[in-house]
């Protein structure tokens, strides 16, 4: 039972502040399941399944307020969901040291980025939406879902920057866009995958999936409450404490 509370208490505050970010829920909620106990194979795949009840409450909240270009979905699923399955099946074949420290520099990258461009994502400017520069986009999109399928924390940060960036979205739609199907679909295929491979451990998943539908459902309401300048901080805070964390496991590997 008091594991149960602590996992639950955990994964709440790790999904809410994800929600907030557009990512970074493997910070908190992955390291907890290892420290309770799991192989990293199954705490890996019991995460991923329960990241999809994040994705399942953020969609609720963005589907009301009716923030999503569906037709930009689907092509981010294209792009992404090839990845995802690539990274699940390579994960458990490949050593990660080297790519925990490339991931590591890159996520504190990105939060460095964002804090040197104050008005970054603050208002929408629609750009590379059409010729080679949309499919290079595609292109990234299809790496970071290996990333995604391999290595869980943080690349929902990568996609949300990605999106800002790349394709001139505010943080607000960014965000939106990540949870949805970073959250529930990237997650999901990546869950199914690892789960043939490693398992799941099922006695906890009632509780990890009710910290996500909540912590998604609180954590979209508020991204859309309080705006772009809140979740761009949010967004620079995660992301670095995603990255030193990142360092961290590579260090003790």
């Amino acid at each position: 039972m008091l594991d149960a509370i602590l996992l639950f208490a955990v994964s709440l505050v790790a999904n809410t502040l994800s929600a907030l970010a557009g990512g970074g829920a493997g910070l908190l909620q992955l390291p907890i399941l290892l420290f309770l106990g799991l192989p990293f194979g199954v705490a890996l795949a019991t995460h991923k399944l329960a990241s999809v009840a994040l994705g399942v409450g953020a969609t609720a909240k963005h589907l009301r307020a009716g923030t999503l270009d569906w037709r930009f979905s689907g092509f981010i699923l294209a792009c992404g969901l090839p990845g995802v399955v690539l990274g699940s099946v390579l994960i458990l074949q490949v050593p990660p040291h080297a790519a925990l420290w490339a991931l590591a520099l890159l996520t504190m990258g990105l939060s460095i980025q964002s804090m040197l461009s104050p008005q970054l994502g603050q208002t929408a400017n629609p750009r590379n939406r059409s010729g080679s520069s949309f499919w290079l986009g595609g292109a990234m999109l299809f790496v970071i879902g290996a990333l995604n399928g391999s290595l869980t924390s943080g690349t929902g940060l990568f996609v949300t920057l990605l999106l800002v960036r790349w394709y001139g979205l505010e943080y607000k739609s960014a965000v939106a866009y990540t949870l949805v199907l970073v959250g529930l679909f990237w997650n999901g295929t990546g869950a199914l995958a690892l789960a043939f491979q490693a398992g799941i451990y099922w006695p906890w998943v009632p509780v990890l999936l009710a910290a996500s539908v909540i912590g998604g459902y609180l954590g979209a309401h508020w991204a859309l409450v309080k705006g772009n300048r809140l979740i761009k901080r949010m967004f620079e805070g995660v992301t670095l404490l995603t990255g030193l964390s990142l360092l961290y496991k590579a260090l003790m590997l």
